[in-house]
């Protein structure tokens, strides 16, 4: 049976054969979701309990056939340029140059390794999100509590949740007391969930305004409550997510794209340039034995071996040098991916804002103030009698806010509780009102709870008697106030106002103006903060009347505080980075349409314009068509459900957008393994989110992007320098061999100085532009679009032309000392070859700038490489032992001179080039 569910899984799963999955429990009442789960409050009997099991499956989250270790190390063999590389690699073997051979070998084998371990490293994704599911539940069989394993849960059992409890399977709630549910990690709520058992009615309803259902893998974090099991393994929320990350494939990145399409048409073009060389040299009368080596030779070096290492190596060191600014890449080729990067899709909570519930606005003494901007009272506070609160509205409120508060600070000093909790603690604390201290003069005597249906809850506090020194320095005794008692209450505005009669101002007590206080808690609202009000009534003695209708009835409104997950500071100077260099930030998140509007505008990410706002609801009902014509112009995404999330990338790829997403949320991880990069949080990360990304933001800096992206683009273009340099070198040399025979000379070089300058030139000069600084303009440029060939930017006409002037300068070289009759002409052609390629390879450091300017020495590695060279290819003209190696005669001081100068002139051709386009960028 468990096979069969594996195989209905593959194939999607979500079908009709479930009567389950078509459900809307969160719209029905209790009863009827339990006849129609066939089962009671009493839960089901063991024989139902066993036979649901058999039908449904055990309540697990199951996994396709994965690939075996041999066969992901075996598909790193696939791409085309590995093949053209072990193709190369065999010939140079043939013509006896073992060398390259064990080179070559070396650089597969090194990709390979690397491209496995990043896909081994990949499937672990669905081990994280199984390591979320509860490994027993509670529930309730034949009238009885019973600890089970929560994989055989079954639809219509009865579940007890209790404050701690992950949520064992997909719920709905019979029965709350005080329930509240974290579900930030599966919807994006910041803050834990008041549920209830009301049947709610709208047929659309996002999952985190289902209140009266519970999530397999959510948590609970305070009160308990009792449940119907509606959904179990594959079919929960939490399976439809293991779903989607399974079926979703990851995109090809960008670099691998470019240089699968580019190893294509070089290895084409370079096959049918050898074997034209080989045909003319054939028809000349040129020994065939000579002609087909030097088309092999030309092959193996017109192959761009090192290309492979190239991209490794800027990728390893971009990576490397990531982890210092706190970004951690989990995919090397998503290093270059940034750079190419147009929209980034960023979650809210935790990333863009603090998940951290804080006050920042104050309703008090009929003023609206800014939390930092309000006086804290303190001076006022000296006096601890509870008439002495009735006579200062600021003390009042802080004193309420701290002692009406179950938030506590443990022994580490962090203060723990529920997140709004923990807000009115603080912002008491900081205006200088600790809770602990005045829990010594108002100790709490009685409570009631809160309650989600009357969305408030009371303390009541006795006064201890006080002492208080007089002007003279005696002790003198305060009135005894243990027969003293106030309460406080908080809750809802809209239900404090019904049950108040008076609200505090400086002047005392006036009557309550519910028009005032609806304006203010409206204006607060628009804000996007979350409104709480606090009322407080003084006692005599402690009631005996405990009920609600006695306690909360006749109360004085101390004021209001307006609450929310604020933004990151350091977020704001991102997103406008982000602008700055062309990308257009995205906010996706589970929360409401108004906060999640506050906090864009706060960003600056959207400008007060509502058409930039969509919320899932209204995605859900927007044709495809429709959708993929505005997705371009939309900036925020409110209440969107997982599935939704890549609904959005997938019709930004199709727009041919390239699309970074940001997440630390379960919800996330399946759009984070779609979108062409997947960035996860560090330290508020789920596991899951973490394993199905490329990248990991090891501070939850959104920041951090944007120096990812530079660093990106850095790489981008020294890879495509490199690419400049290896076409540029390599069409020197074709052009030079195809034509020689058709200017009527002989071939210019022989086979060994073909396979020299290819190891010379394209080696470490190759190798050290990898760790070219960046430009200037990096971070000033908009990205590259999506399908920018490789070739862009003038980059293939470069080759062609600079390739030309090689040949051109090398078979003027070779023509006139033959003419001249000297005998040293091939010596002298094989060093102008090598040397023009090393002054080209210094002139294209930057794309615009001059050598002059951006400096010889910015970058040490290549001035190395270029002398390192330099000084192999004199020694193979000078040294008397390579001369017979490479059918070398030393040059007089005069053909050293004049092989020197004509070398010179490639570097001052493309400095022309260079100064050429700056005029034009000028003049435009």
């Amino acid at each position: 049976m468990r096979l069969i569910h594996q195989r209905m899984f593959l194939k999607g799963l979500f079908n009709a054969k479930n009567p389950m999955n078509k459900m809307q429990w969160h719209k029905k009442k209790n009863e009827d979701v339990i006849e129609q789960l066939q089962s009671s409050l009493g839960g089901l009997s063991p024989a139902e309990a066993r036979k649901r099991l058999s039908e449904y499956g055990p309540n697990e989250l199951m996994e396709k056939k994965k690939k075996t270790p041999l066969m992901m190390f075996l598909d790193q063999f696939k791409d085309f340029m590995i093949l053209v590389l072990i193709a190369a690699a065999i010939v140079s073997g043939i013509i006896g140059e073992p060398s390259d051979t064990i080179a070559i070998v070396v650089i597969v084998v090194l990709n390979a390794i690397i491209g496995f371990v990043q896909e081994y490293r990949a499937e672990k994704a669905m081990v994280a999100l199984k390591q979320m599911a509860a490994p027993f539940a509670t529930v309730i069989r034949d009238g009885m509590p019973a600890n089970i394993p929560a994989s055989a849960l079954v639809p219509g059992d009865i579940v007890i949740l209790d404050a701690g409890n992950v949520v064992p399977a997909d719920m709905r709630l019979t029965e709350t007391a005080m329930l509240k549910i974290e579900e930030a990690a599966l919807t994006g709520e910041s803050v834990p969930v008041e549920k209830h058992t009301k049947a709610l009615h709208d047929e659309h309803l996002p999952l985190g305004d289902r209140k009266n259902m519970a999530y397999k893998g959510t948590f609970t974090t305070y009160g308990r409550g009792m449940g119907v099991v509606t959904a179990t393994g594959m079919d929960t929320e939490l399976g439809k997510i293991a779903a989607m990350l399974q079926e979703e494939e990851e995109v090809k990145i960008p670099l691998q794209k470019r240089l699968a399409k580019f190893g294509q048409k070089l290895a084409i073009a370079v096959l049918a340039i050898c074997a034209i060389v080989f045909g003319i040299g054939i028809l000349r009368g040129e020994a065939p034995l000579l002609m087909l080596l030097t088309a092999i030779s030309l092959a193996v070096a017109a192959i761009p071996e090192a290309l492979p290492a190239v991209v490794t190596i800027s990728l390893a060191l971009g990576a490397k040098k990531m982890v210092k600014q706190n970004a951690l890449i989990r995919k090397l080729p998503a290093v270059e991916t940034l750079g190419s990067v147009t929209y980034i899709c960023s979650d809210k909570t935790g990333t863009l804002t603090l998940n951290k519930m804080t006050v920042e606005e104050i309703y008090v003494d009929g003023k609206l103030v800014r939390a930092e901007e309000q006086k804290s009272g303190r001076s006022e506070a000296t006096d601890f009698r509870t008439s002495a609160l009735l006579r200062f509205p600021t003390s009042a409120l802080f004193t309420a806010l701290a002692l009406s508060n179950d938030a506590q600070v443990d022994a580490s000093g962090n203060v723990i509780g529920d997140p709004t909790e923990i807000a009115l603690y603080n912002i008491a604390r900081d205006k200088g009102f600790d809770k602990r201290e005045l829990e010594k003069k108002f100790p709490r005597v009685a409570e009631i709870p809160f309650d989600s249906d009357r969305k408030c809850m009371t303390t009541i506090h006795g006064a201890e008697e006080q002492k208080s020194r007089s002007a003279e320095g005696k002790t003198s005794e305060l009135p005894s106030f243990r027969s003293n008692f106030v309460s406080f209450t908080k809750g809802a505005i809209e239900v404090l106002i019904d049950k108040s009669d008076y609200i505090l101002i400086s002047d005392g007590l006036k009557a309550v103006d519910k028009a005032e206080i609806h304006k203010a808690s409206e204006r607060m609202a628009t804000d996007g903060l979350r409104v709480l009000g606090i009322a407080m009534r003084r006692w005599d003695k402690l009631p005996d009347d405990m009920s609600l209708e006695n306690v909360e009835t006749g109360l004085t409104i101390l004021g209001l505080v307006g609450m929310m997950d604020p933004p990151r500071e350091e977020a704001k100077e991102a997103v406008a980075l982000c602008k700055t260099a062309g990308i257009r930030p995205v906010m996706i998140t589970g929360d409401h349409p108004i906060t999640a509007k506050t906090i864009a505008e706060r960003l600056g990410i959207i400008e007060d314009d509502s058409r930039h706002i969509i919320t899932g609801r209204e995605l859900e009902r927007l044709p495809l068509e429709e959708f993929e014509t505005r997705v371009e112009h939309i900036r925020v995404y409110a209440r969107v459900a997982p599935e939704q999330k890549l609904k959005i990338i997938k019709a930004l790829q199709d727009r041919g957008q390239f699309v970074a997403m940001t997440g630390d949320g379960v919800n996330d991880a399946p759009a984070l393994k779609r979108a062409d990069i997947g960035i996860a949080m560090g330290i508020t990360g789920t596991d899951l989110s973490k394993e199905a990304s490329d990248m990991i933001l090891l501070d939850d800096n959104f920041a951090t992007i944007v120096k990812a992206v530079k660093e990106g683009r850095k790489i981008y273009d020294n890879i495509r320098k490199f690419i400049k340099y290896l076409l540029t070198t390599n069409s020197g040399e074709i052009w030079t061999l195809f034509l020689a025979p058709l200017a009527g000379l002989p071939i210019p070089l022989l086979p060994i100085h073909i396979l020299w300058i290819n190891l010379m030139t394209d080696g470490l000069p190759a190798l050290a532009l990898s760790v070219e600084p960046a430009e200037g303009d990096v971070m000033r440029r908009q990205p590259r679009h999506p399908q920018e060939s490789i070739f862009a930017g003038g980059l293939g006409l470069h080759a062609i032309w600079v390739g030309l002037l090689m040949a051109g300068i090398v078979l003027f070289v070779q023509a006139w000392s033959i003419k001249t009759g000297n005998a040293h002409w091939q010596t002298m052609v094989f060093t102008v070859l090598c040397l023009t390629q090393l002054g080209h390879v210094l002139a294209i450091r930057s794309e615009s700038e001059s050598l002059f300017k951006i400096g010889l020495f910015s970058n040490n590695a290549l001035l190395g490489a270029v002398v390192l060279s330099f000084a192999f290819q004199i020694a193979t003209i000078y040294a008397p032992v390579l001369n017979p190696i490479f059918k070398t005669e030393p040059l007089t001081l005069n053909e050293l001179i004049f092989t020197l100068g004509l070398s010179s002139v490639v570097f001052f051709a493309v400095e022309i080039e260079k100064f050429v386009r700056r005029k034009k960028w000028q003049m435009s």
